[in-house]
């Protein structure tokens, strides 16, 4: 056995001894939870594992396991004064959880960070994670070292703790990391990517301060050996880089040009370039050639819901920015669009979030018609109506008729946008089906009609 192997055998033997007295609690077993199960199973054959979840319907029926003490339902959290360690699922605020049960609270990502032999990369920011965590996925595949391989994880790919047992020292993790996921941890990667920070996720954090505090935790605990890749334009990063040891190195989006032509980057949107640069960044990190990075950016296909171009119907071009949970990035695809944008989707739920600066950019638009949801879409048209500009509003809790709506109130040649500035939970299950359903109205009013 090699000496890599050995050492990850080594974390994960660790890992087991400390935990083989203890009872264990998998909190929300959702993608997350379900990977964590899977995990503890292969570590612990015959470890009774809890499980706790809000859902009742069918949980229990996904896994034939005898040995899972279920705990379902409104009063899942009583089960947690009943157990030595639990582990969260990210999407479970610290602040509904009891006092009792904070000590005990450990992650997917906090285990996999103090078992993981190999190199980690982690991207943090409010926007533009995916698709930089996914570019520099690709530029470091096109490295053409055949002993390294190079694995995408977090939100935007694999959950993790089952690549831990086979694991390698040469191994490259490109880690997409959440505010959730980093709230909490105690270790930092070897490359930190932050991007920006915008006021987000309001509903589940304290408040701003506590956001921007567990995005600090990427470069909190780096060494003068680790790298910081970080936004200087955006000065509540800049405050973060301040206190970092690590090596620092600015974004610059100038740069972009050095290495591939503005015509021939397949992302649309200024703001994108700040992706591309930091994903430059880490390749030269990883000593990846010019070629192999202009290569990677070529061909790199836009992710779905983030400005996505969904097809010319009728005459009118569809575009579908679901992922726009902010109103920062619905002005960053207006920017991105320019005025051919006629029809704009907006709304969902509201958490707080201020519009005045997204109602100022749509007063100075070529808009004509807003098609609202609940219940942001109200309060944006509120703050509108102050402003001395036409423009016509149709409320609707419906995508079906939403659509119907665009494609009588949209010219021929002009632009059609799903751009929310709001969370989807509302009226939908999450942001991609809000745009899935979007797309496919589209698409089929568009033959229709």
């Amino acid at each position: 056995m090699k000496l890599d192997e050995l050492k990850n055998k080594s974390n994960l033997d660790t890992l087991r001894q400390n935990w083989c007295g203890a009872s264990i609690l998998i909190l929300g077993f959702g993608r997350e939870g379900q990977d964590t199960f899977k995990f503890l199973r292969k570590l612990f054959p015959n470890k009774v594992l809890g499980i706790a979840d809000t859902k009742i319907k069918d949980l229990r029926f996904k896994i034939n396991d005898k040995k899972i003490k279920w705990h379902l339902g409104k009063d899942y959290l009583k089960a947690l004064k009943n157990y030595d360690i639990i582990i969260k699922a990210p999407g479970i605020p610290l602040k509904i959880l009891p006092k009792i049960a904070l000590k005990k609270i450990t992650s997917q990502t906090e285990i996999f960070f103090e078992s993981c032999p190999g190199i980690i990369i982690g991207i943090a920011g409010t926007k533009g994670k995916s698709t930089t965590a996914s570019l520099i996925y690709k530029i470091l595949k096109a490295c053409p070292e055949r002993n390294r391989r190079v694995h995408l994880i977090g939100n935007i790919g694999k959950p993790v703790l089952s690549l831990l047992f086979n694991a390698k020292k040469v191994d490259i993790y490109v880690y997409e990391l959440s505010s959730f996921q980093l709230m909490n941890l105690k270790k930092s990667p070897h490359v930190a990517v932050l991007l920006n920070s915008y006021p987000d996720h309001l509903d589940w954090h304290k408040d701003f301060d506590e956001y921007l505090q567990a995005n600090a935790n990427i470069t909190r605990y780096q060494t003068e050996k680790d790298f910081l890749i970080y936004n200087s334009q955006d000065k509540l990063i800049r405050e973060i880089a301040k206190t970092s040891v690590a090596k620092k190195i600015l974004i610059n989006a100038r740069n972009i040009k050095k290495i591939i032509r503005i015509k021939d980057i397949p992302l649309k949107g200024e703001f994108n370039f700040q992706n591309i640069a930091a994903s430059v960044e880490v390749g030269k990190i990883f000593k990846t050639s010019e070629k192999n990075i202009q290569k990677a950016i070529k061909k790199f296909k836009p992710l779905p819901h983030r400005l996505e171009f969904v097809g010319r119907f009728k005459g009118i071009e569809f575009y579908n920015d679901s992922l726009s949970v902010i109103p920062e990035t619905t002005i960053e695809a207006l920017s991105a669009l320019g005025n051919k944008v006629e029809t704009l989707l907006l709304g969902g739920l509201d958490r707080g979030l201020d519009f005045r600066k997204l109602t100022k950019r749509i007063i100075k638009s070529k808009i004509k018609t807003l098609i609202l949801f609940p219940f942001t879409g109200q309060r944006i048209w509120q703050e509108l109506k102050k402003g001395n500009r036409k423009l016509a509003a149709y409320f609707t809790k419906d995508m079906k008729e939403a659509v119907k709506l665009a494609y009588h109130h949209t010219e021929r040649e002009k632009i059609c946008l799903l751009s929310p500035a709001s969370a989807s939970f509302n009226l939908f299950r999450d942001y991609k089906e809000r745009g899935d359903l979007y797309k496919n109205y589209v698409k089929k009013y568009g033959k229709s009609y």
